[in-house]
């Protein structure tokens, strides 16, 4: 960028990183809901003017970042850019436009400078409640709750009122929902002020020169992190439990130079079930397990991503077309980083994980207060996180979402419920030269007069995390009500004084069980891992 020195365009750009963190926790702290609060299912994103990833949180869910400039593309076919003034904001969380399913709400503010839209401020967050059933039945999307269209929430820094309205009519929780809707208009009218200031205070007349060099530099690194890489192909399929039917996922990975193409042709068709990816999301996770792969440090945008070339056939799972249900997209597309980096481990190995336990697990509760009250409260378990070429695998640990856990006696003071187990379970990680992550038992009792409802949907029961080159498999998943075993995808009632356990998976193992070190053998033995 003529007249600015790398020294000033890393301290520009380390600025604005700054500026997305400072964001991100003005969201938190003004939030209304648990899982922005405690569990920080969120994203808060700056695109440039051409509606590029420019830069993020650094605790943004990498789906949420990955799709966000997917989703203002579509805004933007609905609501053109000249079409709109200073101080509005455009709302959305349809599935197929967005991260993939309805829970997820997408906002996205315009910031002007000298006339002209030099950026854009978006968030991304999780609604325990979107209104509808959310079931695991669901046989189309429509089933999965509200939809709401691409629409301008504010108008000139003014609310929307017919927006607004219909969203506290569909929903079970509105002042939650808007409370959290809310605390962002407030993260963006500082973070835009912010981020004007910081442009000024840098001399930079054109934000579009400063992201177009950071996108260059961004491109060469991976470019050349790549091209270090042996041309080659490789093939690789993963296993998901499914519903009736295992669902099979299939990848064929291609290095040609300083480029990699993802190819997932032969991979189940879409199923009536809420597990499809929609191609927003199946493309987010899997361009991040290549970033993970080849250069982790370099901070995301556009220019990391332009050396990746994806391919998922339209009516596949992993691009399922309208109204295939997707609710739990999840369920499929977190199987798509671990598969991009087993392939992977035949090319590079020294720079990949064994699978970890995960798709995520969580379990929905609805219910009743004691007053009459409804609530929605959703509770996020991680499984173990799978091994690598120079450390076991650290348990419990999320991936390849970042959600945190929620305080136990936070949960407990919100709903009546006790969580009367919270343990590692011993010998739950894959074997290997180096062991993969434990699982955890959570068990959860109702301890109210009132029937609580659970609805969950899990992964990895049947077909556990695999290890990698010679490691073994983690242990698989478990449901139980009251110690008997239940379906892994359910909504179920729990009555007064029942009992829910979970078991989460552990992680896969890294290198032949045979190589591990004795003393880690002996390591894990006290400490009561094995």
């Amino acid at each position: 960028m003529a007249g600015l020195s790398a020294l000033r365009l890393g301290a520009a750009w380390g600025r604005i990183g700054g500026l997305m963190d400072e964001a991100a926790e003005t969201f938190v702290r003004t939030s209304f809901s648990s899982v922005v609060r405690d569990n920080w299912d969120m994203a808060v994103g700056l695109m440039d003017g051409a509606g590029r990833q420019f830069a993020q949180s650094s605790r943004s869910v990498p789906s949420f970042v990955g799709t966000m400039p997917h989703t203002l593309a579509a805004m933007l076919r609905r609501c053109p850019a000249e079409a709109l003034r200073p101080g509005d904001v455009l709302i959305s969380n349809d599935g197929y436009l967005g991260t993939g399913h309805l829970n997820d709400i997408t906002m996205v503010k315009p910031v002007f400078l000298r006339g002209r839209i030099a950026a854009w401020i978006g968030s991304t967050f999780h609604a325990t409640d979107i209104g509808g059933a959310p079931s695991v039945e669901a046989r189309d999307s429509w089933e999965e709750g509200l939809t709401i269209p691409v629409a301008r929430i504010l108008r000139g820094g003014e609310e929307n009122e017919d927006v607004v309205a219909f969203l506290e009519a569909n929903l079970r929780q509105p002042a939650e929902v808007l409370g959290d809707l809310r605390a962002q208009f407030a993260m963006y009218e500082g973070a835009e002020a912010r981020l004007l200031r910081i442009l000024a205070e840098e001399g930079i007349a054109d934000p579009g020169e400063l992201s177009a060099e950071i996108f260059a530099r961004s491109e060469r690194a991976m470019r050349e992190a790549i091209a270090a890489v042996p041309d080659g192909e490789v093939t690789d399929e993963v296993t998901a439990d499914g519903f009736e039917h295992p669902v099979t996922i299939r990848l064929r990975l291609a290095i040609r130079g300083d480029a990699l193409t993802l190819d997932f042709t032969g991979t189940d068709p879409q199923i009536a079930r809420p597990v499809n990816s929609p191609l927003n999301f199946t493309r987010a996770y899997s361009n991040y397990a290549v970033k993970c792969a080849f250069d982790p440090a370099t901070p995301n945008n556009d220019g990391c991503f332009r050396p990746i070339s994806l391919v998922a056939p339209e009516g596949s799972i992993v691009n399922p077309r309208r109204p295939a249900p997707v609710w739990g997209r999840h369920l499929t597309g977190h199987y798509l980083p671990m598969l991009v980096l087993a392939a992977l481990g035949r090319m590079i190995p020294d720079r990949v994980i064994a699978e970890s336990g995960s798709p995520l697990w969580n379990v929905y509760f609805t219910g009743e207060q004691p007053d009459g009250r409804r609530y929605v409260r959703m509770f996020f378990m991680n499984g173990g996180h799978g091994a690598a070429a120079a450390h076991d695998g650290p348990s419990c640990l999320s991936f390849p979402s970042n959600v945190a856990t929620q305080p136990v006696e936070q949960f407990e003071n919100a709903v009546p419920m006790l969580i009367t187990e919270k343990a590692l379970i011993p010998g739950s990680g894959g074997a290997g030269r180096m062991r993969g992550g434990l699982g955890q038992r959570l068990s959860f009792r109702v301890v109210g007069d009132r029937p609580v409802t659970a609805t969950y949907r899990h992964e990895r029961v049947q077909h556990p995390p695999r290890g990698i080159l010679g490691g073994g498999p983690g242990r698989g998943g478990r449901d139980l009500v009251n110690g008997q075993p239940v379906a892994a995808k359910a909504r179920i009632v729990l009555q007064p004084g029942d009992v829910l356990t979970y078991e989460t998976p552990g992680g896969g193992g890294f290198g032949p069980p045979a190589a591990r070190d004795p003393e880690a053998i002996a390591r894990d033995a006290a400490e009561g891992y094995a």
